[in-house]
């Protein structure tokens, strides 16, 4: 089958659709852009199809690939049979391949090689074959007698050696070793007795098995890391008649040949010094390419969310770093994001100068007038939190917001905040990004390594390239999605629009700085390095607001506009109309005709005819204002006050396998386990929901929270 039918048979597509999309990426199209702007050409993919489209595209390019490189180095050996060749055209997958490569493989000296550079190869042939000589098996086996091989047992144990690494080497008996491994095998594992486990991490694996088939993704990657600590010692167990039944199918000995005994030794050398030690890398491997791929996904679900939590705007923000020796560190940002203040206080141990941290934090919310505080999640929080309580008992107008700040440290140190805060110290900046995170996370969040945001699931056990790709494409997705302000926008966030790298987002903030703001997007044009192609890609993504036109506010692209001018003009509205005004008069105009025969009329298709109507209603609407906004909050809570059954309301800050750990406004955050969900529930991180207590372990810090049944 061709690409497009292999393709859509997996995804359960059309091959027209995959057809047209493999055409445009190979013409250098983005994903984003595809998916907003191709939909006809696609019929109607959305962008989690379209990925999946080009990584299984990629992924049979590259196996076509390795298998062109297999065929040549069998055939380099002489050795490529007609038959072997359609086995290896037929094989449809990257173990496939390598098992009928495995024979062929030129590998390091073993036992079997020394055997055949001794002239045993014929001898093996005939275990292989169970041949019946004539003559006794001492006389069999005469012949191949030599000054390297003097023994009759000498010889036999040579040809076993070939005999147990050709039964190894089997494609078959791989196959279907590895198959059933992979249903019936058992991983064990127990402590390295010498290993130090100081604070039991791993105490639920000291004496663990489990059925491969039954094994969790959190499991498989918590034994892999135990393994990499050497505090565990981790096999994986094959019943023997399952691979006793997997050679028999190839290799049966015959009892009527002398030759049976040799077989049945040579066959259980295999399993033991060959077969099952690979068979067991294999089922290992596949198991943490699952782990891994599942904690990726667990990792990029839980980005998308945290990206795409809603802006708080029209607030001054006074953002406090936590600490304890070295102070909580204040910077006070204005509603666009710009410093306004910054200060180090030194609320607690071993300074403790409490007093004094509440009058210089009343002093700059007076004169700033400061309405919102966000305050850091790390060391010192709840102290911090604490201390802001207090403040807002003399100040009832004031809220405060708990986020995350992970990354903040790593940001602050990073060129991009040494450029956007040149004259502050790398200490404050942390706090600059804590206040800002909380007007728009998105924009401040894509400063920052998406593995430094923590938001996952043994996020630094896994392939690195592979979640480096998986979070780059969610940043990517999320922030062409909201679209982009092209007069404020920072280098870090341009960089991740649809068609635009690093190097043309600074030359688009270098040419803003020296020629002004943009009135429009054909300016972007003049961009030095901005060609043709990625203007196509990116324009759509990119919003001038105040500028020339409506049409660039909106997430309509400069292809469309004379469509969407032409549809303005039959529904008699210009720009002074209101939202309001505008989409009463296109539906006037859709009513009056239908929307395919209005399409055909302005020459477009009707998926984009009907974003071009939604974008006019709502210009550059953004699409995080659906979302439930931070919990705002004027007091905080204790371990002490909280008994099972009380009713809270919190913020999912991680989703993992097991459940979801959400702030409800206590020192530690409450785990909500999967077991207390109702069925079909699915948690994001940013989610607002009301949970009730089930249980508090004040010595130990947990609190358990389940679903509320409605009263």
């Amino acid at each position: 089958m061709t690409y497009p039918e292999r393709i859509a048979r997996v995804l359960g597509l059309h091959p027209e659709q995959v057809s047209a999309t493999i055409a445009l990426l190979d013409d250098g199209n983005t994903i984003p852009f595809i998916a907003r702007y191709r939909k006809e050409r696609t019929h109607n993919l959305d962008e989690e199809q379209l990925r999946r489209v080009s990584e299984l595209l990629a992924s049979l390019r590259a196996l076509d690939e390795r298998r062109q490189t297999i065929m040549a180095a069998i055939e380099a050996q002489g050795k490529l049979t007609p038959e072997l060749r359609d086995q290896l055209l037929a094989a449809e997958t990257r173990t496939a391949l390598d098992d009928l490569y495995q024979p062929y493989k030129t590998k390091r000296r073993t036992r079997a090689s020394v055997a055949r550079e001794r002239g045993l190869e014929p001898l093996a042939a005939l275990i292989l074959s169970q041949a019946r000589p004539s003559r006794g098996l001492a006389d069999a086996v005469e012949p191949f007698l030599s000054s390297e091989v003097k023994a009759v047992e000498d010889a036999l144990a040579g040809a076993r050696d070939i005999v147990a690494e050709t039964i190894s080497d089997h494609p078959d008996v791989r196959r279907h070793t590895r198959d059933k491994a992979l249903q019936w095998g058992v991983v064990q594992s127990d402590k390295i007795e010498a290993a130090e486990d100081t604070r039991g991490v791993y105490r639920t694996y000291y004496d663990f098995a489990a059925r491969v088939d039954r094994l969790r993704p959190y499991q498989i990657l918590a034994l892999n890391r135990g393994e990499a600590e050497k505090v565990l010692r981790v096999r994986v167990v094959v019943p023997e008649r399952d691979w006793q039944t997997a050679v028999g199918f190839v290799f049966r000995p015959d009892r009527r040949s002398p030759f049976a005994e040799q077989l049945v030794l040579a066959i259980a050398d295999a399993a033991e010094r060959l077969l099952l030690p690979a068979i067991e890398r294999d089922v290992r491997r596949t198991l943490t390419d699952q782990a891994e791929a599942h904690a990726i996904g667990v990792f990029a679900a839980n980005l998308r969310a945290l990206l795409l939590q809603p802006p708080v705007q029209g607030h001054t923000v006074l953002g406090l770093d936590p600490g304890f020796r070295t102070g909580c560190k204040v910077a006070v940002v204005d509603p666009t994001g710009k410093v306004l203040s910054t200060a180090t206080i030194y609320p607690h141990p071993p300074q403790s100068q409490r007093d004094q941290a509440l009058r210089s934090l009343r002093g700059m919310v007076a004169q700033y007038g400061v309405t919102l505080v966000a305050i850091g999640n790390g060391t010192a929080s709840r102290e911090t939190e604490q201390l802001v309580a207090a403040l807002i008992g003399t100040l009832p107008d004031l809220k405060y917001v708990m986020v995350s700040e992970a990354g903040a440290s790593v940001y602050s140190a990073s060129p991009l905040a040494r450029a956007e805060l040149p004259d502050l110290d790398v200490s404050l900046r942390g706090a600059v990004s804590i206040a800002r995170r909380l007007q728009d996370p998105l924009a401040e969040l894509v400063k920052i390594d998406p593995q430094a945001i923590g938001v996952g699931l043994y996020q630094h056990d896994v392939d690195q390239t592979e979640l480096t790709s998986a979070l780059g494409a969610v940043v990517e997705s999320v922030v062409n999605r909201v679209g982009v302000d092209l007069n404020t926008a920072s280098p870090a966030l341009l960089t991740s629009v649809a068609g635009i790298g690093p190097k043309l987002a600074e030359r688009i903030v270098h040419y803003r700085n020296e020629h002004g703001r943009f009135v429009n997007r054909r300016q972007l044009r003049q961009v030095t390095g901005l060609g043709p192609k990625a203007f196509e890609q990116a324009a759509g993504f990119l919003r001038v607001r105040g500028g020339d036109t409506l049409l660039d506010e909106s997430a309509i692209h400069p292809e469309s506009y004379s469509s969407a001018t032409r549809l303005l003009q039959l529904a008699d509205v210009d720009q002074t109309f209101s939202p309001h005004e505008r989409e009463r008069a296109l539906a006037r105009l859709q009513a009056e005709r239908p929307v395919d025969e209005l399409a055909r009329s302005l020459g477009t298709g009707v998926p984009t005819l009907i974003d071009i109507v939604e974008q006019l209603i709502r210009p550059g609407r953004d699409p995080r204002s659906d979302l439930p906004a931070p919990v705002l909050r004027s007091d905080i809570l204790s371990l002490a006050d909280l008994h099972p059954g009380l009713r809270l309301v919190g913020t999912v800050r991680n989703v993992v396998d097991f459940g979801a750990f959400v702030d409800i406004g206590v020192k530690h955050d409450a785990l909500l386990h999967r077991s207390q969900l109702p069925h079909g529930t699915v948690l994001n991180v940013g989610d607002v929901i009301e949970v009730e207590v089930n249980s508090v372990e004040a010595e130990r810090g947990r609190i358990g929270v389940g679903w509320p049944v409605p009263r």
